[in-house]
């Protein structure tokens, strides 16, 4: 567990996740996809059993190459952080990101702190040697954090997705670590 603080000198705290985090993640998720439109579900789209969420949450706790780090603010859930990997050995090596934050915890750093311990994580776990993610394509905000952290574009996935009656392409970007 660690504790830092954010740009308004609120303290956060990152740890792992754990089973009995498995309802908070789920009422998380289904809050923040209303909160914006990059994320590829929208308000209450997160459907999850809570049982066998709680299964993926003990997987991926037991998986070398795969994390689930949770950001708190005054016991609340603010941000999910993740790496997400194959167990196949041809593609175990590669993991993909996936990282959302709350919108009242936006522009404050969360996500640079998220995105550094899982890039450290990634490089000390022996495992994996390359992250991957998606974003659409107009994610400016996100995209100049992927690149801060190094992260480089490996391509566009054509109108990818359909948003209100318009189309927008993803930007697949990755990270050697």
């Amino acid at each position: 567990m660690d504790k830092m603080n954010l740009k308004n000198e609120q303290e956060v705290i990152v740890r792992e996740a754990k089973e009995d985090d498995a309802a908070s993640m789920i009422s998380f998720y289904n809050l923040v996809g209303g909160e914006t439109d990059f994320l590829s579900f929208g308000r209450d789209e997160f459907h999850k059993d809570l049982n066998e969420y709680k299964k993926y949450i003990k997987t991926t706790y037991e998986e070398s190459n795969s994390i689930i780090l949770l950001a708190f603010i005054d016991g609340k859930i603010v941000g999910i952080a993740s790496i997400n990997s194959n167990q196949k050995v041809r593609s175990r090596h590669v993991g993909t990101l996936g990282i959302v934050i709350s919108e009242k915890c936006c522009g404050l750093g969360l996500g640079k702190i998220l995105m550094d311990n899982l890039v450290t994580w990634g490089k000390m776990n022996k495992v994996t040697k390359k992250i991957t993610l998606v974003t659409r394509e107009d994610n400016y905000g996100a995209i100049a954090l992927y690149k801060k952290v190094g992260f480089e574009k490996e391509g566009t996935l054509k109108k990818d997705n359909y948003i209100n009656g318009v189309y927008y392409n993803t930007l697949v970007m990755s990270l050697f670590v």
